[in-house]
């Protein structure tokens, strides 16, 4: 048969094949062959001939300028087998594949007798195929093609909420299989927001509970457009400023007809918008202060460098502190907010959060703060950590009998006489220094050391949610002596060096700034079922407060006709500002804080008790006049 094959190849190429030399492996090799013409060169490719053994056969024509050069690899010939070109990226991806593969047709590859060793190689397949195109074994199944994107100018192209899975040809395509009614919460899957486990209640409520942190940003969707908060008159915008300050009350209907058309409902949008602020710099961003390092590096702050200027600015802001304090005092303050560059503090007048007195809580501390505050004198508690001893206490209470056990055991240890020392723990975790000889050479920690490592618990809470600190009643204003007098309150280096704390209110105050937020309308696509419907977006940027979103909730339930949903960004270190601080709930007198120029409704919802925690309302959503909230 070899015989056969050499005659038959002697005859198809008798000026290149000069002599065979037809091996025992079916490989059949080629001396040097000579010298080509330039025309010649480079168009001399490999032929692949099958035996009648069913083995491969490689016909190999050496160059003549590069010398004797031998390859040899078999493939088996698979119908349907189309190589295609991949990029870099692409054949490393395939070569880890091929590692983890199994292939025993490698594992044993053919005897070679007299053959090279490029010539016996076992069969590898192309590197630069497309696994789609590759072979495969009978029953495998092919994997499911991804549906080509659309395009960005096209009438389906997705919302910009919406995040694209990125194309990886590693992971199989997923197919969202289409829903009778797609939730406009769900539409939000860019916001990045840390969203833990979601508590929804069971049924819609009248009222959303009130949420004490600060949301940096809003994002209402609704069906219906928000053209009637763009582009308000003048005479509206004016007369929204002399209802906030004069407090005025606003009662819009159920449901407005012609939204853009109703002055008074323009008026109370702008009415809601409004905030107060100190120090104001225009060129700065003064909320959020914590994390604002890199916002502010690089701007203008002439005070930085200038104690006088320092001295001056800090006057001014005890001077409008002091006003606050005494606003909320006398209840024509309902809360303000005092940012500061590493905490925030909220002070509530008294009657709010389901507190008979004034409170302060304090989000995040540190044991330095807290060391501060009890030299000054002020008395205050940690409630979550307190929450937690309880808890354990309660827990260690069903294991009561086990504890009395270990209790009548420590009595048996001491009944020679010996008197427990608290410090013989600390002695034996050196004692084996003694046994090693080295205990002169090692230092041993000192005895501030060893006070902080009993108070290991106090300091693991420093700058986390359970170092939220509560003080009530008279303390507050020894708390804000201590505020006013703390040099540490203001940076003393870095782009923050020298600003005063950010005073936040919702009313009028000494030395005060009126501000507004700002509102723009945005309009998108969402997929609904299978179309594409026109979703109308309305985004407010700023310290929204708590009053503030409560009075743009109402206003929205009118205008929209009962139904929105929202996105809220949460300033996360007023978050822990929704602790529940008191067991009991006293009734409270109402009467006395309607002078605070909040609304009604308003004020029944901050009045209530806290009920949300550690968190606060991420996703609100009105259907039917029917609040459900995502926390």
């Amino acid at each position: 048969m070899d015989s056969e094959i050499s005659k038959f190849f002697l005859s198809v190429t008798p000026s290149f094949v000069p002599q065979l030399q037809p091996q025992g492996c079916g490989v059949l090799c080629l001396p040097q062959a000579p010298a080509r013409p330039p025309e010649a060169r480079g168009k001399w490719r490999p032929r692949f001939l099958s035996t009648a053994q069913g083995r491969s056969a490689l016909l190999c024509a050496p160059s003549g300028d590069s010398g004797s050069r031998q390859a040899a690899m078999a493939d088996p010939a698979v119908p349907g087998y189309s190589p295609g070109f991949k990029k870099p990226p692409a054949v490393l991806r395939l070569k880890r594949k091929r590692l983890r593969r199994s292939e025993p047709a490698a594992a044993a590859p053919p005897p070679c007798c007299a053959a090279p060793r490029a010539a016996c190689a076992p069969a590898r397949r192309n590197p630069f195929s497309s696994l789609d195109n590759a072979p495969r074994a009978a029953g495998t199944p092919q994997p499911r093609e991804r549906p080509p994107p659309p395009h960005h100018g096209s009438p389906s192209a997705a919302p910009f909420w919406q995040l694209l899975e990125p194309v990886c040809e590693d992971k199989p395509a997923r197919r969202a299989e289409p829903s009778e009614r797609t939730d406009p919460l769900t539409l939000t899957d860019d916001l990045h927001l840390p969203v833990a486990v979601p508590e929804v209640p069971s049924s819609p409520r009248h009222e959303f509970p009130a949420d004490w942190s600060i949301k940096t940003r809003l994002l209402f969707m609704s069906s219906q457009p928000f053209t009637w908060a763009e582009h308000l008159k003048a005479q509206e915008e004016a007369q929204g400023f002399a209802q906030h300050c004069r407090a005025t009350e606003t009662n819009l209907p159920q449901s407005i007809q012609e939204p853009k058309l109703s002055t008074e409902l323009r008026c109370a949008f702008q009415q809601s918008l409004v905030y107060w602020l100190h120090p104001s710099v225009p060129w700065l961003q003064l909320f959020p202060r914590i994390g604002a390092d890199r916002r502010i590096a690089g701007k203008a702050s002439p005070w930085s460098q200038d104690e006088a200027l320092q001295q001056v600015l800090m006057s001014d802001w005890s001077v409008s502190f002091t006003s606050l304090y005494n606003l909320l005092k006398a209840k024509l303050c309902p809360y303000f907010y005092v940012c500061t560059y590493q905490f925030t503090v909220l002070f509530r007048a008294a009657g709010f959060a389901g507190s008979d007195v004034i409170t302060a809580v304090i989000s995040p501390t540190t044991r330095g703060l807290r060391e501060a505050m009890r030299n000054e004198g002020i008395e205050f508690s940690l409630p979550l950590v307190e929450e937690g001893r309880t808890r354990k206490q309660k827990n260690s209470e069903v294991n009561l009998e086990t504890e009395v056990a270990n209790s009548l055991e420590v009595e048996s240890s001491g009944e020679d006489g010996e008197e427990l020392d608290p410090s013989d723990d600390e002695r034996e975790s050196f004692s084996w220094l003694e046994e090693m000889g080295v205990q002169d050479k090692v230092k041993k920690p000192d005895t501030i050391s060893i006070k902080l490592r009993k108070e290991k618990q106090e300091v693991q809470v420093d700058h986390r949610p359970e170092s939220l600190a509560l003080v009530k009643g008279t303390n507050t204003f020894t708390l804000l002596n201590f505020l006013i007098n703390c040099k540490s309150l203001v940076a003393a280096a870095g782009p923050q060096a020298g600003l005063p704390p950010t005073l936040l209110s919702p009313v009028a105050f000494r030395g005060g700034t009126m501000q507004t937020l700002k509102a723009r309308s945005i309009n998108a696509k969402a997929q609904v079922r299978l179309a594409y419907e026109e979703i109308f977006s309305l985004e407010i940027v700023g310290p929204v407060m708590p009053h503030a979103l409560h009075s743009l909730t109402m206003l929205l339930k009118s205008a929209q006709r009962g139904a929105f949903s929202a996105v809220l960004y949460t300033h996360e270190p007023t978050a822990v500002f929704n602790t529940h601080l008191d067991d009991t709930s006293p009734a409270l007198n109402k009467e006395n804080l309607s002078a605070c120029g909040l609304h009604p409704k308003t004020l029944d919802q901050l009045t209530q008790c806290p009920t949300l925690g550690k968190s606060s309302i991420r996703f609100l959503e009105l259907k039917d006049y029917g609040y459900t909230w995502k926390s």
